[in-house]
């Protein structure tokens, strides 16, 4: 794209939090784009920060993250907006449909995150089936010489392995599974009639074939709560639940009261219903591998993440076709 020769030529970004990081791209991206963001000292919120602000008239690409909704109230103050730009994989925070009826342009992270989510809910299957986490606390609370050798794990290899949603992040948990000797399965929208692994439509028929179930599906209205309390129970006392996907995924109370009664076996969260806000109740429970919505976050993926940006920034500006754009049915 042609660089515009001074400062208030350049083409306004609207970035929900500051955005970017990397030296190298915030160079860059300095002498492509001008920038603009609602400080936190400001105390204001955003949609009056974009009501009192002439700016906000201009702006042709917002770039967003899961913490702050892009509801039609935001759209409304950006009337010459074409293009939302997520760094998340999941679009649960963007009103699709609305930017549907008015043109705009919905771009996420892609695959990018892919890979390292998966390695990520496969740590905390480990770490559930064998104790990791639980048995590092143990060492460290000088146990070991007091109550003797920590309790038994099961075993990896050989389990029944469930997948909600086998989408690019599914898709790589089976890949490292299967090749741990897992036996997998799978329900998502449609059957994929390129994958050999068993699908199941129903998610209570998956969790009761299943010894654990790991989700990693998108939310939406659908998908809300999917995990719930009849396929707690099909899934049953030896179960196991891996959420790496959104926290709503799951019945979050339902779920709580069955590790706590030991009606599941435990449960590897990344993910919660109110972040950052976790149930305390789980603090106290050995069978539950507890992380704060870090999956994704890698050194690796997040230099990409930036590339991926600004690469969606120049296509945009450059009338080219966007790199992960977001298919608006």
């Amino acid at each position: 794209m042609e660089i515009p020769a001074t400062v208030d030529e350049l083409p306004l970004v609207l970035t929900l939090f500051p955005f970017p990081h990397i030296p190298k791209i915030k160079e860059e991206f300095s002498k492509k784009f001008t920038t603009l963001f609602n400080k936190p000292e400001n105390s204001i919120s955003l949609q009056e920060f974009l009501t009192t602000n002439r700016q906000s008239q201009s702006v042709r690409v917002l770039i967003s993250y899961p913490k702050t909704p892009v509801t039609s109230e935001i759209l409304n103050c950006l009337p010459s907006l074409g293009c939302v730009l997520t760094v998340s994989a999941g679009t649960d925070h963007i009103d699709l449909v609305e930017c549907r009826r008015r043109g705009i342009a919905v771009c996420n992270a892609g695959t990018i995150y892919s890979e390292d989510v998966a390695d990520f809910a496969v740590g905390l299957l480990i770490d559930v089936l064998r104790k990791i986490s639980a048995a590092d606390r143990y060492v460290r609370a000088s146990l070991w010489p007091v109550k003797g050798e920590y309790p038994l794990g099961s075993k990896l290899g050989g389990k029944r392995v469930g997948i909600l949603g086998l989408g690019s992040i599914g898709t790589e948990v089976a890949k490292r599974l299967e090749a741990c000797g897992c036996i997998i399965s799978y329900n998502s929208r449609n059957k994929k009639l390129s994958v050999p692994f068993p699908y199941y439509s129903n998610v209570i028929d998956l969790a009761s074939n299943s010894d654990v179930l790991i989700v990693s599906c998108e939310l939406n209205k659908e998908t809300f709560h999917i995990i719930n309390k009849d396929v707690m129970s099909a899934l049953g006392k030896n179960g196991i639940i891996i959420n790496v996907g959104r926290g709503a995924l799951v019945d979050e109370k339902e779920l709580v009261r069955c590790l706590v009664q030991r009606e599941i076996r435990g449960a590897g969260l990344d993910v919660f219903e109110n972040e950052p806000d976790v149930p305390k109740e789980l603090f106290e429970l050995d069978n539950v591998v507890l992380s704060p919505h870090k999956a994704v976050l890698t050194s690796e993926s997040f230099a990409a993440l930036h590339e991926l940006i600004l690469a969606n920034l120049d296509a945009f500006f450059s009338d080219k076709p966007l790199l992960s754009l977001v298919k608006n049915d």
